[in-house]
């Protein structure tokens, strides 16, 4: 993956970053790009082991430690069982909510299931990952949550009832959060990627969609994890509940 917009910081070798969803696309990306930045990582991921060991592995040959936790973040039970035991020896600095799902419909044919296991995986799961980590960031006094939208939860797109309104409860969700927790010594934000090159969009009716966005092309995941990556920054202390559109003007 690309390195140019992420820089590798040797001396900080305590950093942890916690990212769900993270053994492909735009978490795989994720989590690379905080490791160059100097963090080890714990990755998340529902069930696909091969590409979990392939991220693992790249961020071992960078130099940083990287622990999968394969759990679903829908499964309070299992989800704590992994991570529990985590953190009661250490609590990340980073938190990056990632993991989603998708599952297109028009609402007049979608089913009670489609729309409660696209909620369930984009806000349930966010709830109790948060959870899990938040307490021991306020004991600490510092940490960092990102959560990761779309600019469906912004705009709204046909087809996408249940997708929209789950991303557009976590926009709520993050303003809301950040109100709380900014004078504790978290800093939470959001970032709301448009039409990036991930397995979500390679099915996508690219020429139809590409006269719709004023630069022209998809973007990478390395283009939102960059943003990831400043906002997890000293620089970005100063930036609290924002939504950060990564979306090439779509949305404006």
């Amino acid at each position: 993956m690309d390195s140019n917009s992420c820089q590798s910081d040797k001396e900080n070798n305590y950093k942890i970053a916690l990212i769900t969803g993270a053994s492909r696309g735009l978490g795989a990306a994720i989590a690379i790009c905080l490791a160059k930045a100097g963090y080890d990582i714990w990755a998340n991921y529902l069930s696909n082991h091969e590409a979990a060991r392939r991220v693992q592995a790249e961020i071992k040959d960078l130099g940083r430690e990287c622990v999968l936790l394969p759990f679903d973040v829908c499964d309070e039970t299992g989800l704590n069982e992994v991570l529990e035991p985590m953190l009661a020896e250490a609590v990340p600095n980073v938190l990056v909510n990632n993991a989603g799902q998708n599952k297109d419909t028009l609402m007049m044919w979608m089913t009670r299931q489609e729309w409660q296991s696209i909620t369930d995986v984009n806000l349930l799961g966010f709830f109790l990952v948060t959870k899990a980590v938040l307490v021991g960031m306020l004991k600490r006094r510092s940490g960092r949550i990102i959560n990761i939208a779309s600019t469906a939860g912004q705009s709204g797109l046909p087809g996408q009832v249940n997708y929209s309104a789950a991303k557009a409860g976590l926009i709520g969700a993050t303003k809301s959060l950040a109100a709380e927790v900014r004078k504790k010594g978290v800093i939470v934000n959001c970032v709301a990627p448009g039409f990036i090159e991930t397995d979500m969009t390679k099915s996508l009716p690219v020429d139809k969609i590409l006269p719709s966005i004023p630069a022209g092309r998809f973007g990478t995941p390395e283009e939102v994890a960059a943003v990831v990556e400043f906002l997890c920054s000293d620089m970005a202390t100063y930036i609290v509940g924002q939504v950060i559109s990564v979306n090439g003007g779509l949305y404006m």
